[in-house]
């Protein structure tokens, strides 16, 4: 059973936090929220769903919940909107009081709860009658292509390397199994759309460096290797990311998102 690790905030957001604050802002004005209303963001990481709702959503205040005491002084760091708080807490036990928030979300932190149902029923459990619960969650299968062009070059020289790929795993990451998430939650008119945004790089080291950093599945087992299976794996990614004559490295990512409402 391998474990991807997140402990390391800056290391995170130059592998793929970056990505997912365009990812962050689609999804945010789709909810149409008014202002005023108060939010939480189970699983915050190091802010950026928080702050694009800060900076979009006009709430009256924004609770941020995750494990990773790293991640949480990070974004207090980062965020110094006084209507933010941010607390290290876990998705499945959450501290604040039944019925007391309008809107909930979640971003890109579903597929790593180890009981998604026990996470959405406490997100259902603090909100208030007639209250939105949303999340996003990055198409691991199919739509991430950086971490779909590493994996395929990983998996012909290391076939082994498949246990570490999200791809491969049993997840909430598909439009099926985030819809039945929600409504076996309770939830009503369950909504479930795609958003997929570029992730250009602007050469083979912005692709590959931020791999180097340990957070997470893909820079986990790469930490592995020895240096010379490691330097095969970069010298194979080099044949095949389709580089432009300048360089960079144009592939997208895909996500997907779901939204319902408490009766």
């Amino acid at each position: 059973m391998t474990h991807a690790t997140f402990a390391d905030g800056d290391a995170y957001e130059a592998y793929v936090g970056r990505w997912s604050r365009p990812v962050a802002r689609a999804f945010v004005r789709r909810l149409g929220v008014p202002a005023g209303r108060e939010w939480l963001d189970v699983g915050c990481g190091t802010g950026a769903l928080s702050e694009t709702v800060l900076a979009m959503a006009e709430p009256a205040w924004i609770t941020g919940v995750d494990k990773s005491e790293a991640f949480v002084g990070l974004a207090r760091d980062r965020i110094a909107d006084a209507r933010a708080t941010f607390q290290v807490g876990d998705a499945k036990a959450l501290s604040l009081p039944d019925h007391s928030v309008d809107v909930a979300v979640s971003g890109l932190v579903l597929n790593f709860v180890p009981d998604p149902p026990e996470a959405v029923a406490e997100i259902v459990r603090v909100l208030r009658p007639g209250g939105l619960a949303a999340a996003y969650v990055w198409d691991y299968a199919e739509g991430m292509a950086m971490m779909r062009h590493f994996w395929d070059a990983a998996a012909e020289l290391d076939p082994a390397s498949a246990a570490w790929d999200e791809g491969r795993r049993p997840s909430v990451c598909s439009p099926d199994a985030l819809r039945a998430l929600w409504a076996e939650a309770g939830l009503q008119s369950v909504a479930v759309e795609s958003v997929q945004v570029p992730t250009v790089f602007a050469d083979l080291a912005d692709y590959w460096d931020p791999f180097l950093g340990g957070q997470g599945s893909a820079p986990g087992y790469l930490r592995g290797l020895t240096d010379e299976h490691r330097a095969e794996l970069h010298g194979l990614l080099r044949s095949r990311l389709p580089a432009g004559p300048d360089g960079a490295i144009p592939l997208t990512a895909r996500a997907w998102t779901v939204r319902g409402r408490t009766t």
